[in-house]
Order: C-alpha cells, then structure tokens, then sequence
C-alpha cells in the first residue's frame, strides 16, 4: 500500500517545490552563481586541452600553469578590443536609435499614404526595434561587468582543473568494489568536454566569419558582433537569428538598405553551411536541443541570471541533457529534450562520422 510520502503525485509535488526553491536561491545569489558559473564554462573548455597535453607525457602541474598562462593572455587580449568596442558602442548607441527610430517614422508615414492607416502610439509601444540595439549593447556590457571579477574568475577555474585531476581517484577510492559511479561520472565529463570543444572550435570559425564579412560590408564594430556571433552560436536554430537582428538594424541606419540586405544573406550562409553543413558532419545530432528547449532555457536562464545567463543558456541545459542520459533512470528525460529523431549516444560525439 501506497503512503503519502511515496506516491505519484506527492512525489511531483515535492519535486516541484524543491525546484522553486533552487530556483529561487538561484535569483538570490545570480551575484556570485554568475561568476562561478563562468569559472566552470571557462574550466570546462580548458578541460580538453589540458587532457590532452597530460596524454603527451606534459606534467599535470606544468598543464595547469600553460592553460592558466593562456587563459589570461586571450582574456587581457579580448577583454581589450571587445571593451574598447563596447565602450564606443554604447556611446553612438543614441544616434543609433535615433537614426531607426526616424526610419520607423518614415515607414509609418509611407504606409499612410497607402492607405494602411496605424496607430502611431500603438505602433511605438509595440514595435520598437531601437530597443534591439540597446538590448545587444547591455547585453554585452553586463558580459564585460561580469569580467571585471577577473581574478576572482581565474583562481576559481585553477581550483576546478586541478580538483578534476584527483576528483575520479577520490569518488573511486570512496566507493570501493563498485566502479559504477566512477563510470558515470567519467561519461559525463568525457561527453561534456567533447561536447563543448568542438562547439567552441566552431563557434570561433562562426565568429570569424562573421566579423569578416561585417568588416567587408563595412559595418561598424565587426569584432563585437562577432564575438556575440561566437556567444549565440552555442544556441541552436534562434542563435545565429538573434546575432543577425542587431547587425541587419545597424546596417540598415548606418549604410543603408542594400547593406543590410547583404547582411542578412550573410548570416543566412554562415548558418547554413556551419550549421547545416559543417557542424551535423563533425558532432553529430546526438545533443542537438529541439528549438522549444533552445528558446525556453534562453528565457529561463536569462530571467534566473539575467544576460550573462541568456549566453550561457545553452552549455548549462547541455550539460543538464548530458548528466539525465548518463543515468539510466532520467535517460528519457534527456531523450525529450533532444531535438533529433535518431538520438545517439552522448559517448558517440565525434566517436564515428557522420554518413551523409
């Protein structure tokens, strides 16, 4: 016989509040989950590096001292150039607005005189696209923020790399006789690591080719747009439509309409032949989310977070999808939240090509 405590819908219940309650903390302390969170994106993508310089004979303590050595020269080095550009960029983003805002009321006023009378306060409370631009800028600028806690950002990641080089031993040595929790553990961080080295390698090529193309177009601050090109990429399917929203805006006041059309088809390419061509051939579909996951966790840990969050949204819910399919029991879970038909095996990344 069932008690209260054990049944179906109390279980729920139970679940649900805890999750509110997690939730909640989450919001209270976004000040200091912010940067750790950081801290373990950034260890993570060391991870793989560091694995790999230790298979060659590299000592483990002369790894971390390189990884930490290049994290802090790219970090100085983008921190420079992004800063700089975000700096300049909040700075004309007035004229910015001002400029689109005069082209929306242009707009308007030629739909007038076809004939297709609007609402000129409903239409200003309902379609603002300046705010785009602002929303890109602070975005950006709350990322930068966030940064500024770099110390405390490097000493965290240091801590992580080297409890990750004795953490298995630990957990095995803690559960002798079985090996079953070393073994999930090891699937879970070789899946996590391989997972987001090869979506950061492609996501850099994303962010060059962006900025390449911007610089030809000749749209002010390439390299800014091409870092957040680089962040939105880890969003499936709505990330490379949310990177090309700001750019087409800015294209379209400060160079014009052809511009920005050649913005656009820019973009449209950069996601076909990365994300349709390149990227399904190198990963795989296996821990592709559905893009109702991609645009709810984007949502989620953007209003849990706030901006630092909507970048990060991705890697966090991938990370959620690959602890749920390392066990057999949340394995459906993780399966949900897939977006392909022929869900591989988190192990399978990068394991076998693609057949096309």
């Amino acid at each position: 016989m069932l008690t209260v405590a054990t049944t179906p819908v109390s279980r729920f219940i139970i679940v649900a509040a805890a999750f509110v309650v997690v939730v909640a903390g989450m919001r209270t302390a976004v000040d200091l989950l912010v940067p750790f969170l950081l801290s373990v994106f950034i260890a993570v993508l060391c991870a793989s590096p560091l694995n790999w310089m230790k298979e060659r004979g590299v000592p483990g303590w002369l790894a971390l001292l390189i990884m930490l050595s290049l994290v802090v020269i790219i970090g100085l080095g983008a921190g420079a150039v992004v800063g700089a550009s975000i700096n300049s960029f909040r700075y004309d983003l007035p004229e910015y607005q001002l400029r689109l805002e005069e082209m929306t009321r242009g707009f308007r006023l030629w739909l007038q005189s076809k004939g297709l009378g609007i609402d000129a306060e409903m239409m200003r409370e309902t379609f603002k696209p300046s705010s785009v631009l602002a929303l890109a800028g602070n975005t950006l600028a709350s990322f930068g923020n966030v940064m500024t806690n770099a110390f405390m950002i490097l000493l965290t990641v240091a801590f992580i790399l080297a409890e990750d080089m004795r953490f298995a031993e630990r957990l095995q040595n803690a559960h002798q006789g079985s090996s079953a929790s070393v073994a999930a553990l090891r699937r879970f961080t070789a899946s996590v690591n391989r997972y987001m080295a090869l979506k950061t390698v492609i996501s850099i090529f994303t962010g060059i080719l962006a900025a390449t193309w911007l610089t030809i177009i000749g749209v002010d601050y390439p390299i800014l747009w091409g870092v957040l090109a680089f962040f939105l990429n880890f969003i499936p399917t709505i990330g490379s439509i949310i990177a090309a929203i700001p750019t087409t805006l800015l294209a379209l006041v400060q160079l014009g309409v052809s511009e920005a059309v050649w913005t656009a088809a820019g973009y449209l390419v950069i996601n076909t032949v990365v994300g349709n061509m390149i990227e399904p051939r190198v990963m795989g579909r296996g821990l592709d989310l559905s893009a109702l996951v991609a645009f709810l966790s984007l949502v989620f840990w953007g209003w849990v977070l706030g901006p630092v969050g909507m970048l990060l949204s991705i890697p966090l819910t991938v990370m959620v999808k690959i602890a749920l399919e390392s066990v057999d029991d949340t394995r459906w879970i993780g399966v949900m939240l897939g977006g392909s038909q022929n869900v591989r095996s988190p192990l399978s990344i990068g394991s076998e090509p693609h057949k096309s």
